[in-house]
């Protein structure tokens, strides 16, 4: 049975599923996404992920067509339409179908798109040993200009920045904001141990407001380890005890190198094999 896509109210056979090339969406970009898991057929946060999603529409002006209890269902049903309990869902709006020109006010019929699908992590040898990242020159956006905190369909900040660390042998790379300062990873958030407390860049650093980040800090919390959001740099992550990442699709990885520098002992620490498991038995129970 081919994979069911659903745009805009109706499945479609993956190999039927389309929209205009005159899509805003295409041509510029012109939209916003989640990435959203599922586990056991529900999916993980499903309202933090559907109200980023409606902040994201509303910091670019663009009116989503759907109520978000109907987003939430169409998520679900598509879910059950392709028989997935522990997947990947991919949520797109796109701005709709305009001219070859900016303006925004001439596209109509902005399209909801889901695709669910089965997921692929990180081999397993990076959650045993841990992952090797490089610093990249490509910075973060600056907020000034589009703010990181938009989930947005236009990637190619991220995507530059994943050919560098690429290139350098390494799957994940690190990008700092225009301060210099840690911002976030191309897909992931992280994090770094420090003297028994985590650490991890404030949204202000030009970060995406991660949802499995925000869901890791919470079971530090609960866990009494201290968690403090502040002003990282290089210096911090070469200096600390331990570090790892942390995304919907990463869920918790442990980083044991940056910049070929070995972090703490060279291996997962402690506390982020606390996290990660946490982090398991959490969306798992």
């Amino acid at each position: 049975m081919s994979l069911q896509i659903y745009i805009s109210g109706k499945l479609y056979n993956k190999e039927d599923a389309k929209i205009s090339v005159y899509d805003h969406g295409l041509l510029y970009g012109d939209g916003v996404f989640e990435g959203m898991r599922s586990y056991n057929g529900k999916v993980f946060r499903h309202r933090e992920h559907l109200e980023r999603l409606w902040k994201s529409a509303r910091a670019i002006m663009l009116e989503i067509p759907i109520s978000m209890d109907e987003m939430e269902k169409a998520v679900n049903d598509t879910l059950a339409a392709n028989n997935i309990s522990d997947g990947y869902i991919r949520l797109v709006v796109t701005r709709g179908a305009g001219s070859l020109g900016l303006d925004p006010n001439r596209t109509q019929n902005p399209q909801v798109i889901i695709i669910t699908d089965k997921i692929s992590l990180y081999p397993d040898e990076y959650y045993e040993n841990g992952l090797e990242i490089v610093t990249v020159s490509t910075i973060r956006n600056h907020p000034a200009a589009l703010s990181p905190r938009v989930k947005s369909l236009n990637y190619l900040n991220n995507i530059m920045a994943k050919i560098e660390g690429l290139q350098a042998g390494c799957e994940e790379a690190l990008m700092l904001n225009h301060n210099g300062e840690v911002a976030e990873c191309t897909g992931d958030n992280i994090f770094i141990v420090r003297n028994g407390e985590l650490l991890t860049p404030p949204i202000d650093a030009g970060i995406l407001e991660g949802i499995t980040r925000q869901a890791v800090i919470d079971l530090a919390r609960e866990a009494e380890i201290t968690v403090r959001e502040i002003a990282l740099t290089r210096h911090d992550i070469f200096t600390a005890d331990e570090c790892f990442l942390t995304g919907s699709a990463a869920e918790v990885v442990p980083v044991v190198k940056l910049d070929r520098r070995v972090i703490g002992d060279g291996k997962p620490g402690p506390i982020t094999r606390k996290l990660k498991d946490r982090f398991h038995e959490y969306t798992r129970s």
